[in-house]
């Protein structure tokens, strides 16, 4: 269903991504999803360790409703308020993706919310029976 992609005359991966992943099924595509609490209707409180948690879980959600899971993603894209947030957000990001990564963009941007550190968006294979 996944499967990765390594150019060896390319440059290697220096985190949790893929240089590309090759598909096969149907694919969802998940609208970019903030660090809003589903319960309260606001943004997490805290750092970018606790709002990048309820991203991704924001996303399982999505993902599950959709027919598929984190183990099927082929595609991350990230949005950071602070690039200083990099490597801690990588920590709670590889909690919930496992190798063959998906394929990653990571960019510092400006975010919709007052507050809000991360927003993310993803792509992934629903799985067929």
């Amino acid at each position: 269903m996944r499967k990765e992609i390594l150019a060896k005359k390319g440059a290697a991966p220096v985190g949790p991504y893929s240089q590309a992943i090759v598909a096969d099924g149907p694919l969802v595509f998940v609208s970019g999803q903030g660090p809003v609490d589903p319960a309260t209707g606001q943004i997490k409180p805290g750092g970018i360790a606790e709002q990048a948690e309820q991203v991704f879980e924001n996303l399982a959600t999505i993902l599950e409703a959709a027919g598929s899971s984190w183990e099927h993603v082929v595609r991350v894209g990230i949005f950071l308020a602070d690039m200083n947030d990099f490597a801690e957000m990588n920590g709670v990001y590889q909690r919930y993706l496992t190798k063959p990564y998906p394929a990653r963009t990571t960019v510092r941007t400006g975010l919709p919310m007052s507050g809000m550190l991360i927003e993310v968006d993803c792509i992934a294979v629903v799985p067929q029976d």
